[in-house]
C-alpha cells in the first residue's frame, strides 16, 4: 500500500497553480485547514475558484487569502462574520454563487460519487431556481453576472406532484481537509462539529489534500470508525494536537455571545477564561 504522508503542508500544496478551484473543508471556523490554506498564502497562489460553507473571518482560515486579494470566487452557503468579504462582493472584486447549505453539501457528495446533477425541492420558487441572484457586482451598484435560470421538473412524491429544481454536481481541482486522526493509508477520521463539510469537500477534489492531528499506522483505526475512506485521500501533512483552533462567537450563560478567538486545550477543547460562576458554555471541536 502506498505511504501518503507528505513532510509538510508547503511541500503537499506546491503544485497548486494559480486558477485553480479548491473545495475546501470547515464549518464556521472548526475544521478549517489553517496549516494548508496558511501554506496556500505564503507560496503566493492566486485567482482561486474556492468551494466551501463560509469564507472564515477577517483574519482566520479562508479569510486570510480573501484578505490578501488571492481569491476569485466563494461558491458558499454562509458569507456572515468577514467585512472583508461583504466589501470585496459590494464593489465587485469577488464573484459569489450563493447556494443553500444543504444543495451545497449534496454538489460536492454528488461530484464525489460520481453524479452530474440531482433534482432538490429546495430553492423552488425562489431565485435560486428563476435567477436573478447577484454573483458579481459592476463596482457602481449595479449587476455585472446573475446567476442563470435552472431546470425545473414535477415529480410525483406519494401521489403528489411536486416541482424540483435541477442542481449539478460540484468537483474541483483540489481539495483541502482538516482531520482529527488519519492513518497512513489515508483513511480519516473527524471530530464533532469538524465533520461538517470536510469529508464531503475531500470526496470533491480530484487531489485531496489532508492535514491531521493524529498520524497513526494502518489498522490503528478501527475501520468500523472510519469516516472517510482512503480512496478518496491522496496527501497527508501531520500539524498535531496543539495546532490553534478557533470559533466565531461563545456564549456565556446570561445569553451574552462574545467575538474572538477562544484558548484551546491541547485535545481541542475550548477552554474557558471566565473566573466567576457563569463560565462560558464550551464546545469541542
Amino acid at each position: 500500500m502506498i505511504d501518503k504522508t507528505w513532510t509538510s503542508a508547503a511541500d503537499a500544496v506546491s503544485d497548486i497553480p494559480d486558477g485553480a478551484s479548491l473545495a475546501v473543508g470547515g464549518f464556521g471556523l472548526s475544521g478549517n485547514p489553517i496549516a494548508l490554506i496558511e501554506a496556500l498564502l505564503a507560496q503566493g497562489t492566486r485567482d482561486l475558484s474556492v468551494v466551501s460553507n463560509n469564507c472564515g473571518v477577517d483574519d482566520w482560515g479562508l479569510g486570510i487569502l480573501l484578505g490578501a486579494g488571492r481569491i476569485r470566487k466563494m461558491t458558499s452557503s454562509y458569507v456572515g462574520e468577514n467585512k472583508e468579504f461583504e466589501r470585496q462582493f459590494l464593489s465587485g472584486e469577488l464573484e459569489l454563487e450563493l447556494t443553500p447549505q444543504g444543495t451545497l453539501a449534496e454538489k460536492l457528495r454528488a461530484g464525489g460519487a460520481g453524479i452530474a446533477a440531482f433534482y432538490t425541492q429546495t430553492g423552488v420558487g425562489t431565485q435560486v431556481a428563476e435567477g436573478g441572484l447577484p454573483q458579481r457586482y459592476d463596482g457602481a451598484g449595479g449587476i455585472a453576472v446573475a446567476s442563470p435560470v435552472k431546470d425545473v421538473r414535477v415529480f410525483d412524491v406519494d401521489g403528489v406532484p411536486r416541482e424540483f429544481v435541477l442542481e449539478e454536481a460540484i468537483t474541483t481541482d483540489f481539495s483541502l481537509v482538516h482531520a482529527w486522526k488519519g492513518d497512513r493509508h489515508g483513511n480519516l477520521v473527524f471530530r464533532k462539529a469538524a465533520r461538517n463539510f470536510n469529508p464531503l469537500a475531500a470526496m470533491a477534489g480530484r487531489v485531496c489534500i489532508a492535514q491531521v492531528e493524529h498520524l497513526v499506522e494502518p489498522g490503528e483505526i478501527d475501520p468500523n470508525d472510519v469516516h472517510l475512506p482512503g480512496v478518496y485521500v491522496h496527501r497527508l501533512v501531520e500539524v498535531g494536537p496543539g495546532i490553534e483552533k478557533r470559533i466565531e462567537k461563545r456564549t456565556v450563560r446570561d445569553g451574552v455571545a462574545e467575538s474572538g478567538p477562544v484558548p484551546s486545550t491541547s485535545s481541542g477543547t475550548s477552554a474557558s477564561t471566565s473566573s466567576g460562576p457563569a463560565a462560558p458554555m464550551s464546545k469541542e471541536f
